[in-house]
């Protein structure tokens, strides 16, 4: 059979149209034929002749990876939280277990993770993994990730003044009981990560998020051409 070609119009429609089916879904507004709707329109994407798409963030905490990856979620993207995944393992951070244990709790789940994001991106999803990657040598083994299922890998840098994050951060610290993407830091814990921050360089190909989505998106539609 051969496959269902769609101009770039088609797929932005597609793509919105299961951004909204997504939406209803987890607010549980789904109509009833609902599922069958999200299940083609994925296989529907799927079938378009670019290649799936990865997309990495690296930017430390309030820098607004959530913000990004959920504006991409509307999209059609899969979004894969390790932050969340955390909170419903283990609990909230700092409340339920030691602030010192949350890397050994979080290594497993990311793990986890990158085996379910090579999955959907062998399967043609679109996937946003909501995360800071810090470091280069971080990105560059999630990028093989990608590549390895012939995704297109898109690095998304988030930079941004100490004011500016501290100031989400001490917004975003009223949640931290009730949201998982909300855990509590003080000044100087933002300050101690900014010291262990590797913003990419020029070897590291990347876009950057400066309040504006329009130019990550460009760079999606531009990483989607084969």
């Amino acid at each position: 059979m051969t496959p269902l070609l769609l101009d770039d119009t088609l797929v932005h429609v597609a793509e919105d149209r299961l951004g909204s089916l997504l939406q209803a879904q987890r607010t549980g507004t789904l109509p009833p034929n609902g599922k069958t709707e999200i299940t083609r329109i994925m296989r529907t994407l799927a079938g378009r002749s670019g290649p799936a798409r990865l997309v990495l963030m690296a930017g430390l905490q309030g820098s607004r990876k959530t913000k990004v990856a959920r504006a991409l979620e509307a999209r059609g993207f899969l979004r894969f939280s390790p932050d969340e995944r955390v909170w419903q393992a283990h609990g909230h951070y700092g409340r339920d277990f030691p602030r010192g244990e949350y890397r050994v709790r979080e290594q497993p789940i990311l793990e986890e993770i990158a085996t379910e994001v090579r999955e959907a991106l062998l399967s043609g999803r679109d996937v946003v993994v909501d995360h800071g990657f810090w470091t280069a040598s971080e990105r560059e083994k999630w990028r093989r990730i990608g590549e390895d299922a012939d995704a297109a890998v898109t690095l998304v840098h988030l930079p941004g003044t100490h004011h500016e994050r501290w100031e989400r951060i001490k917004e975003r610290n009223q949640q931290t009981y009730d949201d998982p993407n909300a855990m509590w830091f003080s000044e100087e814990d933002l300050l101690r990560h900014a010291a262990r921050f590797e913003p990419p360089g020029a070897d590291e190909p990347h876009v950057t998020y400066t309040g504006d989505l329009d130019p990550v998106l460009r760079a999606l539609e531009a990483s989607a051409v084969t």
